[in-house]
């Protein structure tokens, strides 16, 4: 399909092995196309038309709908209930310990072994079709979590990107901290390593062998501080990886784009947010799937830190009835230096 069409928007359903229907959603305005889905609320395809007129893919995807109800990288999909690391898959609420089914080792990862991530969502399109609202109610208990928390998810597609406004509310004192994991690839190669990204972070949460934090926040070390602008690869000579978690700056101008990401072939992202930390991952898990070989794209996931639901320090994660949840993530895209 050519893009540059006008706005428009298609919700269709595909019916699993199981027999349940997933929502499959499509959005188009000017330049991209986006496919979403059901499961996850996550974003399965986005495609960009270049001046040239060449169409260009640039976040990684699962072959088949079903896939993503495993989904072992956790391509595109909203994480949650709680994103990244919960150590000891525990915490305390009101003075009671919650204990949670770990699935990394002993720690809990995106909000366990389904979490938000891999079950199905309820999908409605705009009237104007450039916009889908996901919804999805968590029931008390589920993944071993107090509350039931209603939560939905609004991916708008404008002229220059998308935007995702995250909300939840839930009815008693619940952590709660979502991220999307998308995995962006701008370049014609098959990996990020030629990548340039900048960060506008300044500090870190070291962590142990297991990456949950120590409980210090330090400055960001010289290895890892992508304010000025680094190439991915001139980051980690090693070749093992990036996998952490930084803090954004504190003064920053909440307009301003806190990353900025660009390709070698000229496309380039930059991202806002209005949350306090970014987890930068550049793939290093990834291999196997045909089209997601390692370093096959690298996630920018602006959320609070890993183990905020035990470190106090690091903000506070916990919602209620009084204080529902929100997060607003944009990315846009531009191509050259514009």
């Amino acid at each position: 399909m050519r893009l540059g069409a006008a706005v428009g928007g298609v919700l269709k359903s595909e019916t699993l092995s199981d027999g349940r229907e997933v929502a499959v959603v499509v959005l188009e305005r000017g330049r991209h196309r986006v496919e979403l889905l059901g499961i996850g609320a996550a974003t399965r395809d986005w495609r960009v038309q270049r001046r040239d007129g060449a169409e260009q893919r640039i976040i990684l995807g699962l072959p088949s709908v079903e896939a993503y109800l495993g989904n072992p990288h956790y391509m595109g999909i909203i994480a949650g209930r709680v994103a990244n690391r919960i150590a000891g898959a525990s915490f305390c609420i009101e003075g009671r310990r919650h204990v949670l089914v770990p699935n990394e080792g002993r720690n809990l990862l995106h909000g366990g072994a389904k979490g938000l991530g891999r079950r199905l969502w309820q999908a409605e399109i705009d009237t104007a079709g450039s916009a889908v609202c996901f919804r999805r109610h968590a029931p008390d208990g589920e993944d071993g979590f107090p509350g039931a928390v209603d939560f939905e998810v609004i991916v708008r597609l404008s002229d220059t990107g998308l935007s995702y406004e995250m909300h939840a509310r839930p009815d008693r004192p619940t952590p709660i901290s979502l991220a999307q994991h998308n995995y962006y690839n701008l370049g014609p190669g098959p990996t990020i390593l030629d990548h340039w990204l900048r960060v506008a972070a300044d500090r870190w949460t070291p962590v142990g062998p297991d990456l949950i934090p120590t409980g210090a926040i330090a400055p960001v070390p010289e290895r890892l501080d992508f304010r000025p602008g680094a190439v991915i690869a001139d980051k980690d000579p090693d070749g093992c990886g990036i996998d952490v978690n930084l803090l954004l700056e504190r003064n920053r101008d909440p307009a301003a784009p806190v990353a900025e990401l660009r390709g070698a072939g000229g496309l380039g992202l930059r991202l806002r947010t209005d949350q306090p930390a970014m987890q930068v991952y550049t793939g290093s898990g990834l291999g196997g799937q045909g089209s997601a070989p390692r370093f096959g794209g690298i996630c920018l996931e602006p959320q609070f830190p890993p183990d905020a639901a035990n470190q106090s320090q690091f903000g506070d994660i916990v919602h209620t009835p009084e204080r529902p949840y929100f997060q607003h993530l944009r990315v846009d895209i531009f191509e050259g230096d514009s």
